[in-house]
């Protein structure tokens, strides 16, 4: 039976907050092992942008996978952190003034209005140097050829070919490098890469961790590219439908910056239709794990039907 939304809801926010508290641990002030000092400035700077808002969807969704496979403990929180270390300076980086130019992150200030650029450039350089750190780490896995699939599949699909090259065509997309119009084959590519790129390796990091056979990691890493894409344009609906108190960030950017959408491509209706797609599409990936992936399977509803 499918877990029921309260179900669903109380595990993600038990697991966030386990996550909070790993994090915490992983961003404390005391230098680790090999290191000489850290920072108090540079340290309560990552902790500003790391700490104290989120769902923890991408951590839940690696711990939850490799669940799913029959591991559990520090391993999976451990590669978790790191997915979410690394979406955290991607959001710290993304506010900055030469990117989208943001000041609300979270419901609070983001970390160039907290503290400063300079700072919040080198706190995103931290946060992304810091979650590789972890996955190396023999914590996380004995197995050091584990440990370097995972260090393998973060660099994808945050590198070129993954989240940075999609931050870079989402800014060409705003027209700073000449004149631009996407066509719907453009921007499904841009939110691959952007977004959809690192929830896809949340799911295949617990997939790793979890020592799947060949095709039963190409099945969740195809769920995990559904929830990416759905996650995606449910989020671009939020962006046109709610508000900025409600979201805890600015709305209507792309809107304002004449930066194409599938929202803009297909209307509202065919935008909850692509979302229900994809639902279905990421459910029929799941179809030979049994009822043990509910809770996955209901990750990918609640990417579509959440309110903030």
């Amino acid at each position: 039976m499918t877990p029921s939304t309260n179900t669903f809801t109380e595990r993600l926010n038990r697991a966030a907050g386990i996550v909070e508290a790993s994090l915490q641990a992983l961003l404390s002030d005391k230098p680790g092992p090999g290191e000489i000092a850290r920072p108090d400035r540079l340290m309560a700077a990552m902790r500003h942008g790391a700490l104290g808002g989120g769902k923890r969807l991408r951590p839940f969704l690696t711990i939850e996978t490799a669940r799913l496979l029959g591991q559990e403990g520090e391993g999976p929180l451990r590669a978790g952190c790191a997915v979410e270390l690394l979406h955290c300076y991607s959001l710290v980086h993304d506010d900055l003034p030469s990117m989208d130019d943001d000041d609300l992150r979270r419901g609070r200030p983001t970390v160039h209005k907290a503290f400063d650029e300079a700072t919040a450039i080198l706190v995103g350089d931290a946060l992304q140097t810091l979650a590789f750190e972890v996955l190396a780490d023999p914590a996380t896995d004995r197995d050091p050829a584990i440990r370097s699939d995972l260090v393998l599949g973060l660099a994808r699909a945050s590198g070129p070919g993954g989240m940075v090259g999609g931050q870079l065509l989402d800014l060409a997309a705003e027209g700073r490098y000449g004149a631009a119009e996407l066509s719907e084959i453009d921007v499904r590519q841009l939110q691959m890469m952007k977004t959809g790129a690192i929830l896809t390796f949340s799911v295949e990091a617990g997939a790793i961790l979890g020592r799947a056979d060949p095709a039963a990691r190409e099945n969740l890493v195809n769920y995990g590219r559904a929830l990416g894409a759905a996650f995606q344009v449910a989020d671009d609906i939020l962006d046109r439908e709610s508000s900025s108190e409600a979201l805890g960030k600015r709305t209507g950017k792309d809107l304002e910056k004449g930066k194409a959408t599938l929202v803009d491509l297909l209307g509202l209706e065919g935008a909850r239709r692509e979302c229900e797609l994809l639902v279905e599409s990421a459910h029929v990936s799941l179809e030979g794990f049994g009822p043990e992936a509910d809770t996955l399977r209901e990750a990918v509803r609640f990417v579509v039907e959440r309110q903030v």
